[in-house]
């Protein structure tokens, strides 16, 4: 059931996201199970419940393809009014008392999809060939842990701190602050949090993720 309910929140958050668009298919019923740890049948209710809400399409031989409808749970990134002057000084404020409450609940309810995508944006980030592409990868990462909480106050909260860090200012401190050694020091970071995570260390995590979070503050702002 979990399983599942991962499986139906991820391709949600997919085409919330913009990332899986009409006409596009999707993976294979059993790669999608075995990917997040479910029975077919179980796969196969999460497609059925899409399929009757419009935004997919099942074909014989062919395979399972995303509507037009989809595109209609895609929200453009655009800074809200309230936070279009939100400071990247109080951005870090916010993520430092919010976001190291997220193990506790990682813990709990984490499925073995929700690992695997911290792993894949882990192995990405660390391949970036760009500040952008690493930035952006830091972002899924991070996002991932949201959703991993499966709490949608925490996944909001994240996709609202995300929209911050797209402003002007925030890119151009991270540009400064992101060198060769700060990249590094952040990737063994990520590693070490996603690896108590995965040990169910809930306490671990949460110490190693305030200690990440202040590392980058000192970085940002000296």
């Amino acid at each position: 059931m979990q399983g599942g309910r991962a499986l139906a929140d991820h391709l949600t958050a997919e085409m919330a996201a913009g990332k899986l668009k009409e006409g596009m298919k999707l993976p294979p019923e059993r790669e999608l199970g075995e990917r997040f740890g479910v029975s077919r049948g179980a796969v196969r209710r999460v497609l059925a419940t899409f399929r009757e809400q419009g935004l997919i399409t099942q074909m014989v031989g062919s395979g399972t393809f995303v509507c037009a409808k989809a595109e209609t749970l895609f929200e453009p990134r655009a800074v809200p009014a309230a936070t279009a002057h939100t400071s990247p000084a109080e951005l870090m404020v916010g993520r430092l008392l919010l976001e190291p409450l997220m193990p506790g609940l990682i813990v709990q309810h984490a499925t073995a999809a929700d690992f695997e995508r911290m792993v894949e944006c882990l192995g990405q980030a660390e391949s970036a060939p760009t500040i952008e592409a690493f930035e952006h990868w830091d972002e899924a990462l991070h996002r991932s842990f949201a959703l991993a909480t499966h709490n949608s106050f925490f996944v909001q909260v994240l996709d609202l701190t995300n929209r911050i860090r797209e402003q002007g200012e925030w890119g151009r401190l991270k540009r400064i602050s992101l060198t060769d050694e700060t990249r590094k020091q952040y990737e063994i970071q990520h590693r070490a949090i996603v690896n108590a995570l995965r040990d169910r260390d809930a306490e671990l995590a949460r110490k190693l993720l305030t200690e990440h979070l202040r590392q980058i503050q000192r970085n940002l702002f000296g």
